[in-house]
């Protein structure tokens, strides 16, 4: 055993974490992904199913064209704002894991931990299983054109992706990398020629549905809001990259260059394939379909309507790569910060993948795959996860009146955060509001990690169960010899940021 250990990590410690580190060159996430990757991992997970299957629900609440364009277009805009906060604190704090890093770092442990869990729970392989599912589903409705297609096959198909996809990750980032930019590449393709379509169609006069397009529209205040809180959940995806920041080259620059360059690409294509949704279907027509790009192709596309359930698998199966990558990331972050088993914050001693964590990630995500109703998994963690977004804008004022001096290569001015945070106390409110079951269950989900906290973290380790700590220790050496990885160390430098 400790011959095995030596060999893979460069020197035998006295204890048993130590004996799993490297003396020489630290064993680190390698800085593999470029401004290019950087760019198509946020687009790439921001455009996915929703803009080709649920449009509806802006026009639902909105109740007209013109209103569900502005909707769509404040939607982007206050993305933007939440973007460029996290800029700021990608390039403060310099640690992956995105809103777990910074609660990390401006409230301490607990709160922190908190996040981790609702993630580790219920966000993060519900998430992944419905994109998964959402892939099946659209891969095989070509097979089963009048009846839904059996469930056990889209099961089967779900799981196969998830696996494919693990696979492609713990083998090499670039692969990660290089699937992210083709299938970014070929949901842009899809998207631009619904776009073409409508263009080709205004330039023809076919304009008759955007006559008068805010007649009708809703005014209350309530519906507004649900509008709203529905095209943000097709912006979701724009922090992807702060969950990555160690692995960015030059993340000083590239990442808010890439937050910079990828939103507004974002919104523009949201609004123009609306535009293009709007010009060929009436409202009726939108409002009664569960899958609007396909209504679209049919309507407009002829004998190329196939391409549209195929540009929506692709798109999903981007989007479940991007996830995949996020997930693992935050896992092996918690884990590094002791708030998770150690076996997680392992890297391939070769590949340089978080191996453990892509695998344990991709384990739950299947088994939230065995859940009949995952889809309404999604209604527990509406509240949790604007909460903890906020709370990591609200960390930023924090550092900045508890660390003045601290190096910040991107410093806003303070309007940005403090909309950012009255517009998101409004997106707690309305699923605490209209929803109030399913929110109290996700608060009850991230609340039952507090004994886990109490007896796994918080207590000295000498005071913690011995069982938990034997299986700790077992688990993380078996696991670093089936992956063949290392513990890895943070290298804090803060100085090379300045």
């Amino acid at each position: 055993m400790s011959t095995l250990k030596s060999n893979l990590c460069s020197g035998v410690a006295s204890s048993s974490d130590d004996s799993l580190k490297g003396e020489g060159e630290k064993m680190q996430m390698k800085k593999e992904i470029t401004l290019l990757n950087g760019i198509c991992l946020i687009v790439g997970n921001m455009i996915g199913s929703g803009i080709f299957v649920s449009p509806k629900g802006v026009l639902m609440y909105s109740a007209s064209y013109g209103m569900s364009l502005v909707i769509w277009a404040l939607g982007g805009i206050f993305s933007v704002f939440g973007a460029l906060c996290y800029a700021e604190l990608g390039t403060t704090v310099t640690k992956s894991g995105a809103s777990y890093a910074y609660i990390l770092e401006a409230f301490g442990g607990f709160l922190a931990f908190l996040k981790l869990w609702s993630s580790l729970l219920i966000i993060e392989p519900t998430t992944q299983a419905v994109i998964a599912l959402t892939f099946a589903n659209y891969l095989v409705k070509a097979l089963f054109p009048t009846c839904q297609p059996p469930y056990d096959a889209v099961r089967l198909i779900a799981a196969a992706c998830l696996c494919m996809l693990t696979f492609i990750n713990c083998a090499y980032v670039k692969w990660g990398t290089m699937v992210q930019d083709i299938f970014t590449y070929a949901k842009l393709i899809a998207l631009f020629l619904v776009i073409t379509v409508g263009l080709v169609k205004i330039a023809k006069g076919e304009t008759q549905n955007l006559v008068a397009p805010f007649e009708g529209s809703s005014w209350e205040p309530g519906n507004i809001a649900l509008a709203f809180y529905s095209a943000l959940f097709s912006y979701s995806g724009w922090d992807t990259l702060n969950f990555v920041t160690e692995e960015i080259q030059k993340p000083e620059r590239n990442l808010p260059l890439a937050i910079a360059i990828s939103l507004p690409i974002v919104t523009i294509i949201y609004l123009l394939t609306n535009v293009a949704y709007y010009v060929v279907l009436d409202m009726p027509s939108m409002l009664a379909s569960d899958a609007v790009a396909v209504t679209f192709g049919n309507e407009a596309l002829g004998y190329a309507k196939w391409v549209i359930p195929i540009a929506v698998a692709m798109s999903c199966y981007g989007g479940l790569n991007a996830s995949i990558i996020v997930a693992s990331r935050l896992f092996y972050v918690g884990a590094r910060e002791g708030q998770l088993p150690d076996c997680l914050s392992l890297i391939h001693a070769e590949r340089f993948t978080p191996v453990p964590a892509l695998l344990f990630n991709g384990f739950m995500a299947v088994v939230f795959l065995c859940v009949e109703d995952v889809f309404l998994l999604i209604n527990f963690y509406c509240f949790s996860y604007w909460f903890f977004v906020g709370l990591s804008v609200v960390g930023l004022i924090y550092l900045r009146i508890t660390q003045p001096d601290r190096p910040r290569p991107v410093k806003l001015s303070l309007i940005f955060p403090v909309i950012y945070i009255l517009c998101s106390l409004l997106l707690i409110a309305v699923p605490l509001y209209g929803d109030t079951i399913n929110s109290l269950i996700g608060v009850g989900i991230g609340l039952s990690g507090i004994p886990v906290y109490y007896f796994g973290i918080y207590l000295p380790v000498e005071k913690r169960p011995k069982i938990i700590r034997r299986i700790n220790a077992t688990i993380t050496k078996y696991t670093q010899i089936v992956c063949y990885s290392c513990l890895t160390e943070l290298d804090l430098e803060p100085e090379k940021m300045a």
